[in-house]
């Protein structure tokens, strides 16, 4: 909101593991105006409960929902590209596994060429290189400072 001025009619691309934050981003999208582009592993998706929450919500709220396993598909006229760790604490033993599954699934410029000309990019930290590249991550796009400010200011 900082950035664009406004929430209402972006569309936000969520790129990585259907995790916590993936989940938080869900529950409040729609309510917030914002159309969600969800890309995950086979076998990653969000939970199915918050699943059928954010279709309610999406249609209550006049928003659009699509889940793919397509990171491209997903990045697909975003202004928002986001992403979070692959291997959240607890699931250090699933490292070599997800690695492995999550191949693809880095955010890169590439990925951003199918993105709307004024994207930016999230990630709530800390960042691991394959989850998105050096040159998206210290890009003039990545606003991941900025929202690592704004989280101090919440705790």
């Amino acid at each position: 909101q900082e950035h664009y001025g406004g929430l209402n009619g972006l569309t936000i691309t969520w790129i990585g593991d259907g995790n916590n934050v993936l989940h938080s981003v869900m529950m409040s999208a729609a309510k917030l105006g914002m159309h969600l582009r969800i890309a995950t592993p086979k076998g990653f998706e969000p939970d199915f409960r918050i699943t059928k929450i954010t279709e309610q919500y999406s249609e209550e709220y006049g928003t659009k929902l699509l889940l793919t396993t397509d990171p491209l598909e997903a990045a697909d006229g975003a202004n928002v590209l986001v992403t979070d760790t692959w291997i959240s604490m607890g699931q250090e033993e699933e490292k070599k596994e997800r690695l492995k599954a999550f191949q693809g699934y880095q955010i890169t410029m590439q990925t951003a060429k199918s993105a709307a000309s004024n994207w930016t990019f999230l990630h709530c930290l800390p960042r691991k290189p394959e989850e998105v590249d050096d040159e998206v991550f210290y890009s003039p796009q990545s606003l991941v400072f900025q929202e690592a400010e704004n989280r101090k200011w919440t705790i």
